[in-house]
């Protein structure tokens, strides 16, 4: 009874292998950050929906007045300070940079040490914050809000 010998050139290297799991495993990866859903942004808005200057972040109608609207995916906060004035600031608290959560009672807030920031201008309104939220650009065209 011969017994049967695997050629070398026959059988993938070690390298090939090892690549070829690396590139699964970057693949099941990127496809598992891709399919994250914001349960924060609007449904009725889709990045392939555009407006003047960028992607449609929200309707006027999503933005409560007095209040506003965190999108976390797109790093921003819009407000609506008073009907139909729609601003906007960074997410990101400027204490130690954690992403603020909520936003009640005109005040966004951030969950890690408590500051508070001005849904009008994202003045500080209770530390341990000293710098206010920075303001990012926006457009609002017809009843669409865009990052600018």
């Amino acid at each position: 009874m011969a017994s049967e010998s695997i050629h070398p050139a026959s059988a993938p290297s070690r390298r090939v292998v090892v690549a070829a799991v690396g590139a699964a495993g970057l693949a099941l990866t990127l496809n598992a950050c891709g399919s994250e859903d914001d349960s924060s942004s609007s449904s009725s808005s889709s990045s392939s929906d555009t407006a003047a200057g960028g992607s449609v972040l929200a309707k006027t109608s999503d933005i409560p007045e007095g209040g506003g609207k965190i999108f976390k995916d797109s790093g921003v906060v819009v407000t609506q300070p008073t009907a139909g004035e729609f601003k906007a600031f960074s997410s990101k608290c400027t204490h130690q940079g954690c992403a603020v959560t909520g936003i009640t009672n005109g005040v966004i807030t951030c969950p890690c040490h408590k500051s508070e920031f001005s849904v009008t201008d994202g003045s500080v309104k209770k530390g341990p914050a000293t710098q206010p939220l920075p303001e990012e650009k926006i457009t609002v065209s017809g009843d669409s809000i865009s990052l600018a």
